[in-house]
């Protein structure tokens, strides 16, 4: 009789094992391309500026100081580290799941029950000890250990831990990917400021040549050589030059104040090498092949570990269409009076049992669970290919830009030793009535902006040069 009861749950186990296999969705996971172009401009060389550590890349020593201090104290990447702590966190809580739980539990209470019950009537003619009745009430102490388990057959819980694993793992390559823009955007900000500075610098040559020149005029219009109209003229363009330091002024003290807090710190002047902004720019950049950017970059490093946690967690919500087996347990003491609590063996109480649960009707909420967990894998796998796509745009672009502006830097260098020559000719011009003022003040308003403008192709040159090193994945090794 026994055996055909157990035979009979067998059965029943089956059957709903198979029914809540056939209730699984079928769905249709998307597979990622990973595929790259072979080269950066048919360039087969695999030499990486990636793999340079950013103080061998970034070589002045006041922009090293500030990007140290940076790593150490920038607001943002220590939330970032918290963050880590977090994912790190939910690894233990994950493994945690498919180990045993194991409490201690103690109990003290009393009863009364109404002697007209069934309870209250058997304990009323229930002797403890011949001559010795039921407490009434009845006090109740426990003392012992309780223990449940969540067998893990499907694996739903192995697989959540390793998903909880890549996570983070994936948190950590968000902390380098961090760690990259924070060099790159306070190298950015340190060559602007070096740029101010040097325009800053020519705004003040260029106020001493219209000052000159205004005195020029002035004798010029005590000799009747020229009007009143001529001295105005160049006072104005002296007042709108000394005018123009003031904006630069307020543009160097908000990109001191932006750097300042990058580096978590309050405004403070900021040390520079002005030498670093005339060193000449390297020509030949180590771009390496495409492919070195799975491993270069850590956004896509990223990416990638998104993705693999999301194909766990469709393994974990399909898991939750198949039984789970949990196994319970506990082992103690329980008495009405303390004084037989410990009393082995007729104190002593344990129970085990063994639990099998399987959805069967109504499983909306799993298959919600099953399909947000696809989608979001479907989701992962087209954010890992515009990584991989964003990345490689990136460094085309700066590849050609700095091209670029190398040759646009070589003619407007040409055009500033023309134009500068040229203000040496009008003053002299004029000084011999052979040439008209105007002619004087366009010509200085003319070098003075194809100087501003080399300046700022040198900056875009020096900008060029961090975000391709960037955007090949250099900076958080």
């Amino acid at each position: 009789m026994f055996r055909k009861k157990v035979y009979k749950y067998i059965g029943i186990t089956c059957v709903s094992l198979a029914a809540a296999a056939c209730g699984v969705p079928a769905l249709t996971e998307k597979t990622e391309n990973r595929t790259v172009p072979a080269s950066y401009n048919n360039s087969q060389d695999t030499v990486n500026i990636a793999r340079m550590k950013w103080k061998e890349y970034f070589t002045d020593p006041y922009l090293a100081a500030l990007i140290d201090t940076a790593l150490k104290n920038n607001q943002e990447l220590n939330i970032t580290l918290q963050e880590i702590e977090i994912a790190r966190n939910e690894i233990r809580a994950r493994k945690g799941e498919y180990l045993p739980f194991v409490g201690v539990r103690g109990a003290a209470g009393v009863e009364k029950v109404g002697r007209y019950t069934s309870q209250g009537a058997g304990d009323a003619t229930t002797e403890i000890e011949p001559g010795k009745e039921m407490p009434d009430p009845l006090p109740d102490f426990l003392l012992g250990a309780y223990a449940t388990w969540e067998v893990d057959i499907w694996h739903k819980l192995h697989n959540a831990k390793k998903a909880a694993v890549t996570r983070y793992l994936s948190s950590v390559e968000g902390r380098n990917f961090i760690v990259t823009t924070l060099i790159a955007e306070i190298a950015n900000s340190y060559y602007e400021l070096l740029a101010l500075d040097n325009q800053l610098g020519i705004v003040k040559q260029n106020i001493d040549i219209l000052n000159n020149a205004l005195e020029v005029v002035k004798l010029q219009k005590e000799a009747s050589r020229v009007t009143e109209l001529a001295v105005r003229k160049f006072e104005a363009e002296v007042l709108n030059t000394q005018s123009l330091q003031y904006d630069i002024r307020q543009k160097i003290t908000e990109t001191e104040n932006r750097i300042n807090f990058l580096l978590g710190r309050y405004p403070q002047p900021i040390q520079r090498n002005l030498q670093t902004f005339d060193s000449p720019m390297p020509e030949i950049i180590h771009s390496g092949i495409p492919s070195q950017l799975l491993a270069n970059r850590p956004d896509i490093k990223q990416a990638e570990l998104d993705l693999a946690a999301s194909k766990l967690d469709i393994k974990v919500a399909k898991a939750q269409f198949y039984p789970s087996l949990g196994i319970s347990a506990s082992l103690g003491y329980n008495a009405f009076n303390p004084a037989y609590l410990f009393r082995t063996p007729k104190s002593l109480m344990y129970s085990l049992a063994g639990d099998l649960i399987a959805p069967l009707v109504n499983k909306n909420a799993i298959k919600a669970t099953y399909y947000t967990a696809n989608a979001k894998q479907v989701q992962a796998a087209y954010n890992y290919e515009r990584t991989i796509l964003n990345a490689y745009v990136e460094v085309a672009n700066q590849l050609i830009k700095i091209g670029n502006l190398s040759k646009s830097y070589d003619l407007k260098s040409k055009q500033v030793q023309a134009l500068s020559e040229s203000i040496a000719i009008s003053n002299s011009l004029f000084q011999s009535a052979r040439a008209d003022y105007m002619e004087v003040l366009l010509t200085q308003r003319d070098a003075l902006e194809s100087k501003f403008e080399l300046i700022e192709t040198k900056k875009q040159q020096l900008n060029a040069m961090v975000n391709v090193y960037q955007a090949l994945g250099g900076g958080w090794n």
